[in-house]
């Protein structure tokens, strides 16, 4: 039930987002926002693939060994059918709905400036072929190179949280030193 409620508001939140932006944009820049949403479903797609195959025997090692990411990657290893499901299935699900909202968006706005019922079609047909051939593409070339390189990739991901959560702790550990 979760993942129903956290993909429903995530979708209608970035669909009134990229709606709101669509709308006052032209077709370049439309264009652009489908591109950036075709690039987030691929990441969120590899992402969910890499927690899926990534070892967790190699993070528990990694984890003893103090290797820097490895205690967040091992909660990914540990965590991963969730992981999975919210960047392949919420993220990259939403990303792809998205694109085809903004496909829908572009072949409205030309056939508002187009008379010509025929071209109008064709264009339908052209849009909506490349942003599903080129997600498809991109899709499986993230995936391939997230099969071959998932611990990495995900030790890669612990590193990066890690400095996060650090500067985000440092932060609120001075901030308490100055109000004493």
């Amino acid at each position: 039930y979760q993942m129903f409620f956290i993909s429903f508001a995530m979708s209608i939140f970035l669909g009134f987002m990229s709606q709101t932006i669509l709308s006052n944009l032209g077709v370049i820049f439309a264009s652009l926002i489908i591109v950036i949403f075709i690039f987030l479903g691929i990441i969120s797609d590899m992402l969910g693939v890499v927690a899926a195959s990534c070892d967790i025997d190699v993070f528990e090692k990694w984890k003893k060994q103090k290797l820097p990411g490895a205690e967040l990657g091992y909660l990914i290893c540990q965590n991963s059918e969730k992981f999975c499901s919210f960047c392949g299935d919420v993220v990259g699900d939403i990303c792809s709905t998205l694109c085809g909202a903004g496909g829908a968006y572009i072949v409205t706005y030309l056939a508002y400036n187009i008379q010509n019922i025929a071209l109008v079609n064709l264009l339908t047909i052209f849009i909506s072929a490349l942003i599903a051939g080129v997600t498809v593409f991109f899709k499986a070339i993230a995936k391939a190179k997230a099969l071959k390189k998932s611990n990495n990739i995900v030790l890669r991901i612990g590193r990066f949280f890690e400095k996060f959560a650090i500067k985000k702790n440092n932060v609120k550990k001075n901030k308490k030193n100055i109000d004493i």
